[in-house]
């Protein structure tokens, strides 16, 4: 992508390898505070179709308390099959006959669990089954809190050139890469259990400070003692705490393959929606 597009984006460093910063205090003391009083036993779940074949994966978590599709889902779904990835979806639902045939057909694997947990308890449950079944994997890992992808993918997935790879990664709170998109190398037993505290077995979050505060903030700094970490794009500045909000349009404009769905939703504030619409229509998503 090209990040002089637009001199918004002159802030944003890419291909930065990750290195580690401490939270301030008051943030390490909320983090604990949320920690205690987000903490849940892990939600029920359940393999359907269990995973079968080592080599490329895309773990896909979809959220849907109400058991449709959408069509951001559709259209993700079709992007993510071009990639000529096996597709392991993890669909939280109300219980497991609650997931639409469309999605379970659309899926090489799939798993079911319980509405509570957010995305980390997807996570956890969609690459532990890669590890058991199928261990040596890589693993393309995302939720549909975005459009996307909107652009040819592949491109990206060639420069995943650390063992974890975020897509967007901010100072904000601590050095970390954000959560909505990540790729990972050799899923195994092994590089599992060294992520243990942010994708835990047997219990899971359910509070949204908690998951960003214990979860994703800490994510990279747990993953850098046991494996290479980076992010293709990095914001050191007060003016972008997060890429995915501040600069998401020029981002997209500029060829950057996601755009945060709440930018139609709650948080429609951050941008015009009739301009977050046209960017969505000129790189060819159907709005």
């Amino acid at each position: 992508m090209d990040l002089m597009s637009s001199p918004r984006l002159a802030a944003l460093q890419p291909d930065w390898t990750f290195t580690p910063t401490a939270a301030p205090w008051r943030v390490q003391i909320a983090r604990h505070r949320e920690r205690l009083r987000g903490r849940v036993a892990a939600p029920a779940s359940e393999v359907l179709v269990p995973p079968k074949g080592e080599g490329a994966w895309i773990v896909y978590f979809v959220y849907l308390p109400e058991g449709r599709l959408d069509p951001a889902h559709r259209f993700a779904l079709d992007r993510l099959r071009a990639l000529g990835r096996r597709l392991l979806v993890v669909c939280a639902a109300t219980n497991a006959a609650a997931i639409p045939a469309e999605l379970s057909r659309a899926a090489d694997a799939l798993l079911w669990k319980a509405l509570p947990g957010f995305d980390f308890s997807a996570y956890a449950l969609g690459l532990r089954s890669l590890a058991e079944h199928c261990p040596g994997s890589d693993a393309l890992v995302l939720n549909d809190s975005t459009f996307g992808p909107l652009v040819d993918f592949r491109p990206w997935l060639d420069r995943a050139r650390w063992d974890l790879t975020g897509f967007t990664a901010t100072s904000n709170v601590e050095n970390h890469i954000q959560s909505y998109a990540f790729h990972l190398r050799d899923v195994t037993p092994k590089r599992l259990g060294a992520l243990t505290s942010v994708m835990p077995r047997r219990h899971a979050f359910n509070h949204f400070w908690a998951v960003v505060l214990w979860q994703e903030t800490r994510f990279a700094r747990v993953a850098a003692k046991s494996m290479s970490v980076g992010s293709f794009l990095y914001a050191d500045t007060p003016e972008i705490e997060d890429p995915t909000l501040q600069v998401a349009l020029p981002l997209v404009a500029a060829g950057f393959p996601f755009l945060k769905r709440s930018l139609l939703g709650k948080l429609s504030h951050v941008a015009e929606r009739e301009e977050t619409l046209a960017t969505l229509a000129a790189v060819g998503y159907p709005v």
